[in-house]
């Protein structure tokens, strides 16, 4: 069973992140301002809770996760930060680019199914004595490091925000809600892809559902979840709503980052964006949407911008 993260484990990973990684960038006016966690070494916010979570575990077992490929370069970097071990599964039709970024970065790699539920399993399964299941998002430690992020933004903009931010597996949702339960004033919007909205339906039934996964642009928030991962209570507790946008609205979101704000970002990585631009969140306070990965495939990037 996996504890719910307080906010000693909030503290525990801000002081381990701050001495780590420097603040990402708040850009933009109060109509929509960018949180560029696009901006980390490994391209996506992912490193905070890969860090956090590493710090957690003892040290002398390996960590073994699952990951769409962004959690898994946060986990690899973090073992090579920390001096740890780790082993990365995805599946076969993870992202090439991610792919390629992980095998770069030195990653003991394993791929395995054709999903990402596939390798989620797989990775479950893998872990053992003298290692233990690192979940990219159902972890007390994981989703206290994604909570930083609004540690740092109590900083950048004090006062009331509306904080916009992927919600795939609910990790990073639920650690910004956490944060905001600290902060009146703030509330968080989640954003899915229409095509795959486990944590919505979750959150809806009060349990893990398995929901049908279509293709999407947003592959860094696509499949199912853990049955009871403790991101479902969170996200009911914490998170203002849930919204979803379709893939032309994510396909607008990337050309505006590129060609209006000069921001890279794959596609989950602007599914907030994509809902701030679509009118899927209220504007009655300052709004800033994380910006949260910019690994996109080249030419996936350059058939959006060809529009």
């Amino acid at each position: 069973m996996t504890t719910l993260p307080t906010w000693a484990d909030v503290e525990r990973a801000e002081r381990l992140i701050g001495a780590t990684l420097p603040p990402t960038p708040l850009i933009g006016d109060e109509g929509l301002m960018l949180k560029l966690e696009s901006l980390q070494p490994t391209g996506s916010f992912k490193v905070r809770g890969a860090l956090a979570g590493l710090d957690a575990i003892d040290p002398q077992l390996r960590a073994v996760t699952a990951s769409a490929g962004n959690h898994g370069l946060g986990l690899t970097w973090a073992a090579q930060r920390l001096g740890r071990q780790a082993t990365v599964v995805t599946a076969t039709s993870a992202s090439p680019i991610k792919i390629d970024a992980l095998r770069t970065l030195g990653a003991d790699l394993i791929q395995f199914g054709a999903t990402y539920d596939d390798a989620e399993r797989h990775a479950i399964g893998l872990a053992g004595p003298g290692s233990r299941y690192l979940s990219p998002y159902n972890d007390p430690s994981v989703i206290a490091g994604q909570a930083t992020i609004g540690c740092e933004l109590a900083t950048q903009h004090p006062g009331p925000l509306t904080v916009v931010c992927a919600a795939g597996g609910g990790g990073l949702a639920a650690g910004l809600g956490l944060w905001a339960a600290q902060h009146p004033g703030v509330r968080v919007v989640g954003v899915e892809s229409a095509v795959s909205r486990a944590v919505s339906s979750a959150v809806a039934a009060g349990r893990q559902v398995d929901v049908e996964v279509g293709d999407t642009i947003a592959d860094g928030i696509s499949g199912n979840i853990e049955p009871g991962s403790v991101t479902i209570g969170l996200v009911a507790r914490y998170v203002d709503r849930i919204v979803a946008v379709s893939e032309e609205q994510l396909r607008a979101a990337i050309r505006h980052l590129a060609l209006d704000r000069g921001v890279v970002a794959e596609g989950a990585g602007a599914v907030a964006v994509a809902a701030v631009l679509a009118g899927l969140v209220p504007d009655d306070r300052p709004v800033v949407a994380v910006v949260s990965g910019r690994n996109i495939n080249p030419a996936t990037l350059a058939a959006i911008l060809q529009g």
